[in-house]
């Protein structure tokens, strides 16, 4: 059974990147517990379509584990909405690009910043781990839950990429779901291009997600790429080109 990257965030592919290219910015997102690594193939791809492209390590990511218990969802969204800001001095055009909770992330922004087009990929309006959802009340008896072994998914995933703890302190959890509340009550605010992608083989964010999501924004430009067969991480799968193909289609034509 193949086994999650060594966890050596001194990796390379983990640190964050900026690649410089046209007017067009892209600010991509990691998920929770998740770093840069899990962006950097689709970045590499928006690169090489003429996308200026910037991905970010939110706070308490890709350093160790319990570091994420230093900081909140409120330091999350402000390290996003900060990254988002830098680009927009640079480019004529910001669009958004995040993975999980990153999607979450991306879905705020779009409601509260001028983002040009969105992207949430694998973005929970609800999950489906219920760890996660015990996660507030058992902060109080357990200082950390782990994730368990990526098993038959990890085949599918291309792990020179798969760089992420391997489980979270449980306060964390709650501000996902924090996050994810935050995000899912105000969707109406979204009037920009929108793309959601998901998997129907992702076993962790609630199967109705990319529906809600589409189905609450107000947007009149709004679609949904399916995927099939690959897991959650979707971006580090053998799909990473198809999705970073369609993420250009739809910034290029919110231009």
């Amino acid at each position: 059974m193949q086994k999650r990257a060594e966890v050596d965030f001194s990796m390379p592919q983990c640190q964050p990147f900026d690649l410089p290219g046209g007017e067009h910015g892209v600010l991509l997102i990691h998920g929770f517990t998740g770093s840069a690594a899990h962006m950097r193939l689709i970045g590499e791809e928006l690169n090489a379509r003429g996308f200026t492209v910037k991905g970010i390590n939110l706070p308490g990511h890709a350093t160790h584990m319990m570091d994420m218990a230093n900081y909140r969802w409120s330091d999350w969204l402000a390290a996003a909405k900060t990254a988002f800001v830098e680009m927009k001095e640079k480019c004529q055009y910001v669009s958004v690009g995040g993975l999980s909770m990153g999607g979450v992330l991306t879905l705020l922004l779009a409601e509260q910043m001028d983002v040009t087009a969105a992207a949430p990929i694998s973005a929970p309006t609800a999950v489906q781990n219920k760890l996660l959802g015990l996660a507030g009340p058992a902060s109080v008896f357990i200082k950390k839950i782990m994730w368990g072994d990526d098993g038959h998914r990890a085949k599918l995933m291309d792990m020179n990429y798969h760089y992420g703890y391997q489980g979270f302190p449980t306060r964390s959890g709650a501000d996902l779901n924090k996050l994810m509340r935050m995000a899912r009550m105000n969707l109406h605010a979204i009037t920009c291009p929108i793309l959601v992608v998901q998997s129907h083989a992702d076993e962790t964010i609630a199967p109705e997600s990319a529906e809600t999501i589409i189905d609450g924004v107000s947007s009149e430009k709004k679609g949904i790429l399916w995927l099939e067969m690959v897991p959650h991480v979707c971006t580090i799968s053998p799909e990473y080109k198809r999705i970073a193909e369609a993420m250009a289609e739809t910034f290029r034509a919110a231009e």
